[in-house]
């Protein structure tokens, strides 16, 4: 790979430096819902060797595997319920909302409430090789742990509360047993993590970002599982997966933004000279992209467009800095390698400047105006994964419209051309009001929840909560006392016991 084949095919091939950061976005998110984001977890953590491509397949000889029992009018050796009533609770009972545009096709997709359901159903497409977002999560956890120990930690934590076991209710037993007996051939065991990224502790000293709210908010759900059945703990912690991933992914956009900001100042003989320079420079000091009540997906798009540029100009200047020196010094995952990188580009800027590594840039962006509006390609992706993430589920089915309560967007009004504004389902307010309240003691207002909303980037002011829909959630849900002696009037009310380990 060259810097001349990196301007032909800009999107193909990435720098082995870039690739190789932590804080690349790896693996690219495509489409996927809440569901998608929690079968795929299950896959990642204990199903090793599955992979999502195979998912679809596994779920199309599942079905034919049921219709040759209900032809023969045999029982599954193994299984309680005879093929017939297996196929209802699959078809019916279990059966996940499919979106509008998949009303005509037939394939297999239930409620990811156990693990073996994750075998044949829950893959973000049906055909070819669909991405991991359970690998997605597995990077959050490393970035947001304070150590690879205590991520390692969480991995085998978060293992342990998927897992079906004696503590989870009847029906969750009874799932997991049949659900086996249908599909001997995946076992559910603890998958090793095979992740290696983390955030440098001195950049992480003082830093607040959405990863590090997440693996902290994760432990929360985890250990809140018993307070509840199965399926209301997998809506929890599916709530809670929902807004870090996407909150995640915009984030990893606006630091794309900062390093590109930083390597072009550079080359043009500026930038950082020191690391602090570089670390204020390269990581927010705040994080916000939703309002609550305002419309999101512009400034969702507007981020992913300026990722998309940063992406553009880092490895071109990456790939020029290699065909001027021969090699490439720092990288772009810490501080400390962006000012080695910084202090490279300053070095080569008059090479660079010879081999027209701003026009380069420039021309590419020019050439590539479709993909960086997110029209189609990687940019297009990224809107289709924050909209299905985020937004909540609209069913082809009118009796399912409800289905889905721990959304983050909803439409504005019942109009199918309305837009979507920041909102949280009921699912989603007792998540955070439960995170925000975890390991704390005493009472807390509703600025704590404002504060704790403001670490996954969505800010709202704690004096408007007592009058909009949110605090008509509060109320609604039980999670709120009226207290004149409270901001806003509003005592925030513990809706679990955390179970510590």
């Amino acid at each position: 790979m060259t810097l001349a084949k990196f301007r032909d095919e800009p999107w193909k091939t990435s720098h082995r430096v870039y690739s190789a950061s932590a804080l690349s976005m790896s693996p690219a998110p495509e489409y996927a819902s809440s569901e998608v984001i929690l079968s795929s977890l299950y896959r990642v953590v204990g199903f090793p060797g599955l992979s999502e491509g195979a998912v679809p397949q596994a779920g199309r000889d599942l079905d034919k595997d049921i219709q040759k029992f209900r032809n023969r009018r045999k029982d599954r050796p193994g299984a309680a319920l005879d093929p017939d009533s297996f196929h209802m609770m699959l078809h019916s009972a279990l059966e996940s909302p499919k979106l509008p545009n998949q009303s005509s096709k037939r394939f297999l997709q239930v409620t990811p409430l156990v693990p073996q359901a994750a075998a044949f159903s829950g893959s973000a497409r049906l055909a070819g090789n669909p991405w991991s977002a359970g690998a997605l999560v597995r990077r959050m956890v490393w970035l947001g742990a304070p150590s690879a120990e205590a991520a390692e930690k969480i991995w085998s934590e978060l293992f342990t509360a998927l897992s079906v076991d004696d503590d989870d209710d009847v029906f969750a037993r009874f799932l997991q047993q049949e659900m086996a007996a249908w599909t001997p051939g995946s076992t559910w065991q603890e998958a090793p993590s095979d992740e290696g990224a983390s955030i440098a502790p001195a950049d992480r000293d003082g830093l607040a970002y959405p990863a590090r709210q997440f693996s902290r908010d994760l432990l929360a759900v985890l250990r809140a599982k018993g307070s509840m059945t199965r399926r209301q703990w997998t809506s929890l912690l599916e709530a809670i997966l929902r807004i870090g991933a996407v909150s995640h992914v915009v984030w990893l956009c606006e630091v794309h933004d900062r390093v590109a900001t930083c390597l072009r100042a550079s080359v043009a003989g500026k930038g950082p000279c020191t690391v602090d320079e570089v670390r204020a420079a390269m990581f927010p000091a705040a994080f916000s992209y939703l309002s609550y009540g305002d419309r999101a997906l512009p400034i969702i798009k507007d981020r992913a467009s300026s990722f998309l540029q940063a992406r553009v100009s880092v490895n071109a200047i990456l790939w020029g800095i290699e065909e001027v020196s021969g090699a490439v010094q720092g990288g772009v995952g810490s501080a400390d390698g962006l000012l080695t990188l910084c202090d490279a580009a300053r070095a080569a800027a008059p090479s660079l400047g010879s081999l027209g590594i701003v026009d380069i840039i420039e021309e590419i962006q020019e050439r590539e105006n479709r993909a960086i509006l997110c029209r189609k390609g990687i940019g297009s992706n990224i809107m289709e994964f924050a909209r299905h993430v985020l937004g909540q589920r609209q069913a082809a089915s009118e009796i399912l419209r409800g289905y889905d309560q721990g959304y983050v967007l909803r439409k504005k009004t019942s109009n199918k051309s309305s837009p979507w504004v920041v909102g949280l389902g009921p699912v989603a307010v007792l998540a955070l009001v439960h995170c925000s309240l975890a390991g704390t003691t005493g009472p807390r207002s509703v600025r704590r929840l404002a504060q704790h909303l403001a670490g996954y980037g969505m800010s709202i002011d704690h004096r408007d909560i007592a009058l909009n829909d949110l605090g008509h959630q509060l109320r609604m849900l039980g999670l709120v006392l009226d207290s004149p002696d409270a901001e806003s009037g509003m005592l925030l009310v513990p809706p679990f016991v955390e179970q510590h380990a």
